[in-house]
């Protein structure tokens, strides 16, 4: 991650064309939803806070996303390390010995010892709540300048003794005498041994995602079929954008002991024939979740560098957009885990006084093909929402995918 921050911060780009078209995927809506938005003008209205500050993207790097197995941003925006007041960084699974990655990112990058870094961890949304604790900061005159981002390594995740050998080493390390030492060894066993194995799973329930994904796709009736046919869409497209040179926030990373890797290796189309032959992952024999309409999981980093609008302007960088709004829900762990984007969708576009006729386009992170389409479904479900949501209807705020067929 120290190599991503300083590869970034040189040589500032231009606005790529493609921004918009390939970073944000766009989403098709419903008949209903589009007969209904159709009726609807768009609203001519500025988004601008009044005595808030107008927050901005300068640019974005990322490291190719590795199958399991930072200074990226100085090099591509040339910005002045000593003008970086604060730096952010999100992560799901944190190594004891780098507790706070994003300071010792920003001291391998190179930047001052006096520079402000923490690290933040939300699950899946870390690297989001990285971003937008930055823009917190800028908004309340705290900063002008923020790096923020996100940084995991799924192939090296540490794994811990077991609870009794742990509590025999504590032990140990305390005893003043060597009876007492010889005493406190005779009571090892074998079975201390037995290492804890990290799971991506919540410590409420003991549920992976891929479970809760599963029973989700289930509830809202989402076919084998649907979810391989969506996983196919996505790693078609995916491939396509990587064909035509259109991921130019990736830049290039040398694995340790390997090869420098410049691309993502993880994007794999491959057909509706092979992808029904795979087995279920999570719930056997029955489930529909399997391997191929799962995301991998992968080794990635990324960094965006934030600024106040007037700051960007007078260093004269050209922003790429502006952070507005954002909104975090939160929901039972056991049985809505997965609904997030149904509950969060809404209540942003209210806050901050949109109609789905404002929006051009929406991106929805894929995490499991049956979790977003599952999702599509309760939002374009008015009893979903008088049920479970406190709503009279769906209304017009909400948005579903036209399902690829």
């Amino acid at each position: 991650m120290t190599a991503i921050l300083t590869y970034a911060f040189k040589n500032l780009p231009t606005t790529s064309k493609w921004a918009l078209r390939f970073s944000i995927r766009p989403l098709s809506c419903s008949s209903q939803l589009r007969a209904a938005a159709a009726v609807q003008t768009k609203t001519k209205k500025t988004l601008t806070k009044p005595n808030i500050r107008n927050i901005v993207v300068v640019d974005g790097v990322r490291t190719p996303f590795l199958l399991s197995g930072t200074s990226g941003l100085l090099h591509r925006t040339s910005v002045p390390k000593e003008v970086v007041d604060y730096i952010i960084f999100g992560t799901v699974i944190q190594e004891v010995k780098t507790s706070n990655v994003a300071r010792e990112a920003a001291l391998g990058a190179g930047f001052s010892d006096k520079t402000p870094a923490h690290t933040v961890t939300m699950a899946c949304i870390s690297a989001n709540q990285a971003m937008t604790t930055g823009v917190g900061l800028i908004a309340s005159g705290q900063c002008d300048v923020v790096v923020a981002g996100g940084v995991e390594l799924m192939s090296d995740i540490p794994i811990r003794h077991s609870r009794k050998m742990r509590k025999l080493m504590l032990d140990l390390n305390k005893a003043k005498s060597v009876g007492q030492r010889l005493s406190l060894i005779s009571k090892f066993r074998l079975n201390f041994l037995a290492p804890e194995l990290p799971a991506v799973a919540e410590f409420s329930t003991s549920e992976t995602m891929g479970h809760s994904a599963d029973r989700l796709a289930a509830a809202f009736a989402v076919s084998r079929l649907e979810q391989d046919e969506y996983a196919l869409r996505s790693h078609s497209l995916a491939k396509k954008a990587q064909d035509e040179g259109l991921l130019s926030d990736v830049v290039p990373f040398k694995v340790p002991g390997k090869d420098t890797v410049t691309k993502d290796n993880g994007i794999r189309p491959s057909s509706l024939e092979q992808m029904a032959k795979l087995k279920p992952a999570f719930i056997k024999p029955y489930g529909t979740v399997t391997a191929a309409n799962s995301s991998f999981l992968t080794d990635g980093a990324s960094a965006m560098l934030i600024m106040a609008e007037e700051k960007a302007l007078a260093m004269g960088y050209k922003p790429k957009a502006y952070l507005r709004d954002f909104m975090y829900v939160s929901q039972d762990p056991k049985d809505q885990l997965l609904l997030g984007p149904t509950y969060a969708t809404p209540k942003v576009l209210e806050k901050a006084g949109l109609t789905l006729n404002d929006i051009d386009a929406f991106e929805f992170h894929e995490a499991f093909s049956g979790q977003i389409l599952a999702n599509f479904k309760a939002m374009d479900s008015d009893w979903f929402a008088q049920n479970y949501m406190g709503r009279k209807t769906k209304g017009h705020a909400m948005i579903v995918e036209a399902y690829p067929k």
